[in-house]
């Protein structure tokens, strides 16, 4: 079944930057229902702007890369504020809005307001890097660089926007990773790799290092009716969601002892560990979890803040309110409550 691109045949600026925004680095498959449950809780700047950071990041809780929905929601509110709800129409000046890079902003710009400038992406680069035999590092600054003036030569003055979406699409749905369409691509008989019998060897980039394996344990911690949920400070790694106390299982540690020492780190607050809820796998973007959950039961105490920005004690048929990391929406899908 063809999916339609979020954002595609779009003219609307803040459209095609949330669109942008949630494709990069995640398939259109993923992204599609995101998309349309974005635009329906905030269809313009004005209602992201003036929406709670809560509600944003539940609006976008299980898509991943949450420094991205932060970085709308305050984006919005500056655009709001000091361009009177107007995206900035050159992307020079979209540069200026923290939280937009080169590719959102050569997106926006290219694809709303028709501004002659490339937009490069995994997708571009991969197809440019092929079409070229490019043998340099894709990684590397000087070979992005080297590929966004060839584009810049390449790119027609007169439909900017649908030349950077087309190379896009083409990277997405035939110049793929692995196994290209080489057979049904347009331009296959301009690409030197497909040409020369190697396609697959391109692009060239750096040997992938072993991705980190770590070992968590969290407790849900009752106290009557509730359980004690926590804030993640809203700079870094799945920052402003909501979880359950715990952390890493240090070297000759049982699970057990991992958590009664993470729980009275993290809240000062003595347990009883009962239950084992289950264990559930889990992979980010550098590294992967084994996470193990338990019911704990309060002892005594008051939950303390230490590496958290709140605590906040939430009934069980209230926990699909908050925003959750995806490994801890796992644990609420053995609970029943998602």
């Amino acid at each position: 079944m063809h999916i339609p691109v979020p954002g595609r045949r779009e003219k609307d600026p803040y459209a095609i930057w949330v669109a942008e925004v949630m494709l990069q680095q995640t398939q259109v498959t993923t992204v599609r229902p995101y998309y349309d449950k974005w635009m329906a809780n905030f269809p313009d700047i004005k209602s992201l702007a003036r929406a709670h950071e809560d509600q944003v990041l539940k609006i976008w809780e299980g898509l991943g890369y949450y420094s991205r929905a932060r970085n709308l929601h305050k984006a919005a509110k500056l655009i709001l504020s000091d361009h009177q709800e107007v995206m900035p129409p050159t992307s020079t000046e979209l540069l200026k809005i923290p939280g937009i890079g080169p590719y959102t902003a050569a997106a926006v710009a290219s694809i709303a307001y028709n501004e002659v400038v490339p937009l490069v992406d995994g997708n571009v680069l991969r197809v440019l890097s092929r079409i070229e035999m490019i043998t340099d590092d894709i990684s590397k600054a000087a070979t992005k660089s080297k590929i966004t003036e060839k584009l810049r030569a390449l790119i027609p003055k007169d439909q900017p926007g649908a030349f950077n979406q087309s190379l896009m699409d083409l990277g997405r749905s035939i110049c793929t990773p692995v196994r290209p369409g080489c057979p049904t691509c347009p331009v296959s008989q301009l690409c030197r790799a497909y040409l020369q019998g190697h396609p697959g060897d391109f692009p060239v980039k750096p040997i992938k290092k072993k991705t980190p394996h770590y070992h968590i344990v969290i407790g849900l911690i009752r106290r009557g009716d509730c359980f004690l949920i926590q804030k993640r400070p809203s700079s870094g790694l799945l920052g402003g969601l909501w979880e359950f106390p715990g952390g890493k299982i240090e070297a000759g540690e049982s699970e057990q002892e991992a958590l009664l020492r993470e729980v009275r780190e993290e809240t000062s607050l003595t347990v009883g560990i009962g239950e084992k809820i289950g264990t559930i796998k889990h992979a980010y973007t550098h590294f992967k979890i084994t996470l193990s959950a338990y019911f704990c039961d309060w002892s005594e105490g008051e939950a303390r803040i230490h590496a958290a920005t709140e605590n906040r004690w939430v009934k069980k048929n209230q926990l699909n309110q908050y925003a959750f990391p995806k490994a801890n929406l796992k644990i609420l899908d053995l609970l029943g409550t998602n």
